[in-house]
C-alpha cells in the first residue's frame, strides 16, 4: 500500500515539474513576442517619420500636390501587420520617385532620410525575423503534446507571422 501511495506522490510531482517547465517556455515566449513587437512598433514609427519627412521635401522639390498619400492615414486603428505593409509600399513609391527624378539625389536632407530610411529598413526585417522564429516556437508549443495541454487550459491561441513564407513553413512541419 505504501509503494502505491509512493508512486502517486512521484507521479504527482514529476507532473508538477513537467507542467512548470512547460508554463516556463510559454512565458518565455509571451515575453520575447512582446519584445519583438515592441521593437517593430519603434521602427515602424520612425519609419513613418522619416517617410513623412521624406514627403515634405520632394513635395517642396517637385512642386507636387500630393505624394505618399497612403501614410497620411491614422495608423491607431490597423495591425502592426497592416502598417509594415502600407509603410514598405510607400518606402519603394519613394525610391521610384528618387530614381525618376535625379535632382532628388541632390537634397542632402533628402539623401540623409533615405540612408535612415535604409537602415531602418534593415532593422525592421531583424526584428521581424526575430517576432516569426519566436512565433514559430510559441506555436510549436501550442500544438504538441504534452504542452497543447496546458495551452488548452490558459487558452493559449496560435499566432500569425509576419509574411507568408513562415506561415506556409510551419504548416508543413506541423
Amino acid at each position: 500500500m505504501i509503494y502505491i501511495l509512493l508512486g502517486v506522490v512521484v507521479f504527482f510531482c514529476i507532473l508538477l515539474l513537467v507542467g512548470t517547465l512547460i508554463n516556463s517556455k510559454f512565458k518565455l515566449a509571451i515575453i520575447k513576442i512582446e519584445k519583438a513587437e515592441e521593437d517593430i512598433d519603434i521602427y515602424l514609427q520612425k519609419k513613418f517619420d522619416l517617410l513623412s519627412r521624406a514627403k515634405a521635401i520632394v513635395i517642396k522639390e517637385l512642386k507636387l500636390e500630393s505624394f505618399l498619400p497612403e501614410i497620411d492615414q491614422n495608423f491607431s486603428e490597423i495591425s502592426n501587420f497592416s502598417e509594415n505593409d502600407i509603410l514598405r509600399k510607400a518606402y519603394n513609391d519613394l525610391l521610384k520617385t528618387m530614381d525618376d527624378h535625379d535632382k532628388l539625389l541632390k537634397s542632402e536632407a533628402l539623401v540623409s532620410i533615405l540612408e535612415d530610411l535604409d537602415q531602418n529598413e534593415e532593422d525592421i526585417v531583424g526584428a521581424i525575423k526575430f517576432y516569426n522564429d519566436t512565433v514559430v516556437d510559441y506555436n510549436e508549443l501550442v500544438i504538441s503534446f504534452p504542452s497543447l495541454i496546458l495551452a488548452f487550459f490558459k487558452r493559449y491561441k496560435k499566432k500569425d507571422f509576419y509574411n507568408n513564407e513562415k506561415r506556409e513553413m510551419h504548416n508543413i512541419l506541423s
